[in-house]
């Protein structure tokens, strides 16, 4: 049996009818997780490579229903039984806090595992580690440095693998600025976001995301620090085929001009702290200020990932400011990961398919 129908098959045991209750907010919650489960069961979420545009608004619709669910104290238990491996190699606030609340109101459990308590942080082979995880738990999430870490607990596990945060990509964080846009905007499509900064992590899954749901991206960096070619060729590609722009440049006029999303992250990541100092100099020209942005479009949103340096890479009246979302941003890494968990490791009799 091949690894993909393991996963397919481990997804669908012990099947439990998961009561909705009654009422229309139960029919959508049960047709949007039903139309992101059809397709998205037992897959991984490592990067947005090999999802399709439908796959990503189906993912959307669903963090929008369990939002609302959660708000209005609608219960259910999509992940009734499960268990979610969480591995940390690196320090986490948002990641951490919200897979577990997430877990625990899907009504499922999750178990913190700091890389340094676990064998893997011994050496231990990563796919030794990925088949022994795959015999105790229901999925994976790990929050690492390199994406081929990710990549190769993948190739080895049979139970759904998420990309927590890696140097490459961090699409969990995306999936949950798409929903914020969202919300703010009343749309994606049309919408132009402005990426200020590092070619980092958060460049890579803007660039993959964006395009893939009719939004414009404009990323600016200075030379040196761009994003990875083949990520920029990959979301042409996809800016080509749905008719949106896609610019890379070192230019931060001409990236933020008009845009309607103002985005950011931290000049030295984790794991680039030795070079805080140098990138300071070079990225000053990108801080996003009060100068800056009124090139912008008057109603501009700004986001940032977090955590931020306040007087780096954005000043705090833009971050403290009337335009800032970046804590609703924050809020709905819960609901969106909530979303993806469902979708990948949900029983199919949640919701009665065969």
């Amino acid at each position: 049996m091949s690894v993909r129908s393991m996963r397919s098959a481990i997804g669908r045991r012990h099947a439990t009818v998961v009561p909705l209750g009654e009422g229309y907010l139960s029919v959508r919650l049960q047709n949007a997780l039903m139309a992101a489960h059809q397709s998205l069961c037992g897959q991984d979420f490592l990067d947005f490579s090999s999802f399709s545009s439908g796959e990503l608004r189906a993912l959307l619709k669903l963090a929008e229903v369990l939002k609302e669910a959660q708000k209005t104290g609608f219960t259910h238990d999509l992940l009734v039984g499960k268990t979610l491996g969480m591995i940390f190699e690196k320090a986490s606030t948002r990641t951490r806090v919200s897979f577990e609340v997430a877990m625990l109101q899907l009504g499922g459990h999750a178990l913190y595992l700091p890389s340094g308590t676990t064998q893997m942080g011994r050496g231990e082979p990563i796919a030794d580690t990925a088949r022994v995880m795959s015999r105790y738990v229901d999925g994976v999430m790990i929050r690492t440095f390199g994406h081929e870490i990710v990549q190769e607990f993948a190739e080895y596990a049979s139970i759904p693998v998420i990309n927590g945060l890696t140097d490459e990509h961090h699409p969990c964080q995306a999936l949950s600025d798409a929903l914020t846009i969202l919300e703010h905007k009343g749309r994606l499509e049309g919408v132009t976001i402005a990426y200020l900064g590092d070619g980092n992590n958060m460049a890579h899954s803007l660039l993959q995301i964006a395009p893939k749901l009719g939004m414009n991206i404009r990323v600016a960096c200075p030379s040196g620090y761009q994003p990875l070619r083949e990520v920029v060729e990959e979301a042409i590609h996809w800016g080509q085929a749905n008719g949106t722009q896609v610019l890379v440049t070192t230019d931060p006029l001409r990236a933020i001009e008009d845009a309607d999303v103002v985005y950011t992250d931290v000049w030295a990541s984790m794991g680039a702290e030795s070079e805080a100092e140098e990138r300071k100099q070079k990225f000053v020209d990108y801080q996003v200020n009060a100068q800056l942005v009124k090139y912008a479009a008057p109603d501009y949103i700004f986001m940032h990932c977090l955590p931020a340096h306040r007087g780096e890479e954005v000043t705090a009246e833009i971050i403290d400011g009337p335009h800032s979302v970046v804590f609703d941003q924050a809020e709905n890494r819960l609901h969106a990961q909530k979303a993806i968990l469902s979708a990948l490791m949900a029983d199919a009799g949640a919701f009665g398919e065969d």
